[in-house]
């Protein structure tokens, strides 16, 4: 139904008219749910709500054509930042006619203003950016609630621009506005970055709908639909411009969606959301004191049961001062250890005052006493000279997602760490896991022929090995050295099998200081790719990869952590690394990359570059670390240290609000 202009008036008085209404609702995780698209919403449109920083969820979408999956998360307040992988049915995927097409990307949505008083909340936003374009669309939308009634009103350019009511404004500022690029332009190399497609279009579509909340549980959801059906996308031409849809909350996380599509098609959407609240910070543990223990065996067992390992303990001749030595930190920032060192303190009875040396390995992260203070003082206690080992066993999935094979491929692993201290600074890890299942000799596609040497692309012939046998993910040796005269200055050399494809040897460096907001150094190492085995055997293909990294801790109105890495990577290829990445002090993580090297976006092929997104979240109580990227390609690949020198260090660094 194309607007009449009568209908126009009729969108810009109800927009007008609910930004003067009484302000009775805002941004709620109960009461603002996902849409198809992984994206805070009604049906198909976005709204305007958020969720805190540190939540996140997962979208679960099958309608006709997608089938979606998407993975949200918020690492601020004000941004909403998620990737997507669909599979579109009845679309022939190119060169593999015989299943359906595969597509990847990322949405991101940025809030302008919080809703309040008698003006409602404003968001702009970018669907598929930097994607192959069949789901690229750009929008402003504002959203308000009265009571239970939640209220959006929205225009939107490209796939959201499917009723093409109103000339686009921006055209009035420049031309190149009223053009917009096909997809079929873009989509043989993907993942490009085109200003020139953003709001752009002759016209554009007014979107608008509601959402009531009847309770907890139920939501109602209608909206018109703007979708645009007479794209690239296959989708049937609409019986209807509007959408219906219903929300069961089956939990506090767990969201069932069913929705009636432009009187189309039926859909099922399941979404698991996770708010911020509900991940909180570490938990202090407080410990019974056995019949033995005096104050200072219970504060040294306090710490060690709250993941704090204490090499020694010094106590002066005056008793006035205890000063300890600590290693082996499970926590993310220097400021939770010290509130865990004066709780412990505090529940042992300590009268002194503690000072703390803080060290992974040998080297030296904070120094706050020394040497001088050890040899004037009693020692306490010291477990140099202790048998230093530990190992841990679990059960683990391994995801193989966007294989053109299939949408997921999986395994489940049973898999063993083990790390051994020949001396304080001499260490020996492994990894070692078994498959109890898995499907992965289901990938049988090989990667397309390039003329980069192969050192990612041909994982598959790697996971197809999994069901082998013990399979090594690593087994290294590890050698640690702060030069005394140099105490902010950190090496790490390192030899074996490094990960899953790559073995070889190299060291690191590492200037850091916990009182400054950088840090920065360089690695090398020679590196030979591991054979499919996933043994000891080794191919022919070698290299020197070499990297020099100079890291970022904003402390100011936006707190970030950044990274930029530039040198030469796996497959010979030179380029820059950049990262942005937010952590909290609960240990969750979201973050970003891209690379770009000499390697042409012709050679490169879909995609363009190398980029993705890495996160840590936290699963049935322990943090679950992935990264993820659109295509798996050779140029801009770096090796997948277990540890590099700053990850180890930066917790010894005070965290950024």
């Amino acid at each position: 139904m194309r607007l009449s202009k009568r209908g126009k008036l009729y969108f810009l008085y109800f927009y007008i008219s609910f930004l003067f209404n009484i302000h009775l609702n805002s941004d709620s995780l109960t009461y603002n749910t996902f849409n198809n698209h992984g994206v805070l919403g009604l049906i198909n449109t976005p709204t305007a709500r958020f969720y805190d920083e540190a939540s996140y969820g997962f979208t679960f979408y099958d309608g006709t054509p997608d089938q979606k999956f998407t993975m949200t998360s918020y690492p601020y307040d004000w941004l909403e930042a998620s990737f997507f992988y669909t599979n579109i049915q009845g679309k022939p995927y190119p060169g593999y006619e015989w299943q359906d097409y595969k597509d990847k990307g990322f949405n991101f949505k940025v809030r302008l203003r919080e809703e309040s008083g008698a003006l409602p909340a404003i968001a702009i936003g970018i669907n598929d950016i930097a994607g192959t374009g069949y789901y690229s669309s750009e929008y402003i939308v504002g959203s308000y609630g009265l009571g239970n009634l939640d209220m959006h009103f929205g225009i939107g350019w490209g796939n959201l621009n499917g009723k093409e009511d109103l000339k686009n404004p921006l055209t009035f500022i420049h031309d190149s506005f009223s053009e917009r690029p096909t997809t079929g332009d873009t989509a043989a190399t993907g993942g490009t970055f085109e200003p020139g497609r953003y709001f752009s279009g002759e016209t554009f579509s007014p979107f608008f709908g509601l959402a009531y909340a009847f309770n907890e549980k139920f939501l109602v959801k209608f909206e018109r639909d703007t979708t645009k059906t007479d794209g690239v996308m296959p989708y049937e031409n609409p019986n209807s411009d509007f959408s219906f849809g219903v929300d069961f909350n089956a939990n506090k996380n767990w969201t069932i969606g069913l929705s009636a599509e432009r009187n189309n098609f039926f859909s099922l959407r399941f979404s698991y959301k996770r708010g911020k609240g509900e991940v909180s910070k570490y938990a202090y543990e407080k410990i019974e004191r056995n019949k033995d223990d005096d104050e200072y065996t219970h504060f040294r067992r306090t710490l060690e049961s709250n993941g704090i390992g204490v090499n020694e303990m010094f106590e002066t001749k005056d008793r006035k001062i205890v000063g300890i030595e600590l290693s082996g930190l499970s926590h993310p920032s220097i400021d939770l250890v010290e509130e865990i060192i004066m709780s412990a303190r505090r529940d042992s009875g300590l009268e002194q005052e503690v000072v703390a040396n803080y060290k992974i390995g040998s080297l030296e992260a904070i120094k706050n006493y020394e040497n001088e203070f050890q040899d004037d003082s009693r020692q306490i206690f010291s477990r140099y000279k202790d048998k230093k080992w530990w190992s841990s066993s679990r059960i683990n999935v391994r995801p193989f997602i966007a294989a053109r094979e299939a949408f997921l491929k999986i395994s489940v692993l049973a898999e063993n760490d083990f790390e051994y201290s020949f001396t304080e600074s001499f260490q020996f890890s492994s990894n070692v896991k078994y498959s109890l299942w898995d499907n992965f000799d289901d990938l049988y596609i090989p990667p397309p022929p390039s003329d980069v040497p192969t050192v990612r692309s041909d994982v598959k012939e790697y996971l197809r090995n999994f069901n082998s046998g013990p399979i090594i993910g690593r087994a290294q040796l590890d050698y640690y050295l702060s030069p005394k005269k140099r105490e902010k200055s950190h090496f790490m050399f390192t030899a074996g099998i490094l990960e899953e494809m790559f073995s070889g040897y190299g060291f690191e460096y590492l200037y850091f200081d916990s009182d400054k907001p950088w840090a920065a150094g360089f690695e090398i190492f020679d590196v030979t790719k591991r054979d499919y085995e996933l043994q000891f055997g080794l191919s022919d293909y070698q290299n020197t990869v070499a990297n020099a990294n100079f890291y970022y801790r904003n402390y100011d109105l936006i707190p970030f952590d950044a990274k930029i890495s530039a040198g030469e990577y796996l497959a010979g290829d030179k380029g820059i690394t950049f990262e942005l990445s937010r952590s909290y002090l609960n240990g969750m993580q979201f973050g970003v990359f891209a690379t770009f090297t000499d390697v042409s976006r012709e050679e490169f092929g879909e995609g363009s570059f190398d980029k993705g997104i890495f996160f840590n979240i936290p699963i049935y109580k322990n943090l679950a670390s992935y990264s993820w990227r659109p295509l798996t390609k050779d140029p801009g690949q770096k090796l997948v240290r277990k540890n590099n020198l700053h990850d180890l260090l930066v917790k010894f660094k005070s965290y950024n609000y």
